[in-house]
């Protein structure tokens, strides 16, 4: 049977309560919570946290340490351009769409990819997604001229030529505006 000692700092086991040993029986171990909560465990659902320097704290000190502890490794910082990046790419190569094309005319397979294209917006739009980029590949150019001519049946989006560096000449980056409430 495991035997703490007033001033311990122990977890409990199977849950996330922190806290520090304030009164022991032989059955029973109190602990104060992080959150100044006092509750009661058996000596076998707590484990002894190893830190010689907490002993000698009082139980307020320990308790700000360890909300301190929590906090910086709960925040994960966003880097700049993560924080830019659109939230959902499509990829309308054709090939990317179907296994075969075999068969397919010029027109089947425009008309798929601007199907595909009319399909991911209109739930972008419903999921609030703020930026999608559409990848059309850089070709004759009949692809970008349909989705253009797409997307300026909508009144509340914005579109302009993808990042350069990651996309080249072959997609269109666009930016939708929700409507609030």
């Amino acid at each position: 049977m495991k035997t703490f000692s007033t001033g311990d700092r122990v977890s409990v086991l199977d849950e996330e309560i922190f806290g520090v040993v304030v009164m022991t029986t032989a059955n029973e171990v109190t602990v104060q919570t992080q959150d100044g909560f006092e509750l009661v465990y058996a000596p076998d659902d707590l484990i002894l946290e190893d830190s010689k320097a907490l002993r000698n704290l009082d139980v307020s000190q320990t308790t700000y340490l360890h909300k301190e502890e929590e906090k910086t490794r709960n925040s994960a910082r966003v880097k700049p351009k993560k924080r830019n990046e659109p939230a959902m790419e499509v990829d309308l190569h054709i090939h990317q769409l179907i296994p075969n094309e075999k068969g397919m005319s010029a027109y089947d397979m425009l008309s798929l990819q601007l199907d595909t294209a009319r399909h991911k917006l209109e739930f972008a739009i419903q999921k609030k997604i703020q930026k999608i980029v559409f990848i059309h590949g850089v070709g004759d150019g009949v692809l970008r001229a349909e989705l253009e001519f797409m997307l300026r049946k909508y009144d509340h989006l914005d579109y302009y030529d993808a990042n350069y560096q990651k996309y080249g000449q072959g997609a269109l980056e666009v930016r939708i505006f929700q409507a609030k409430g």
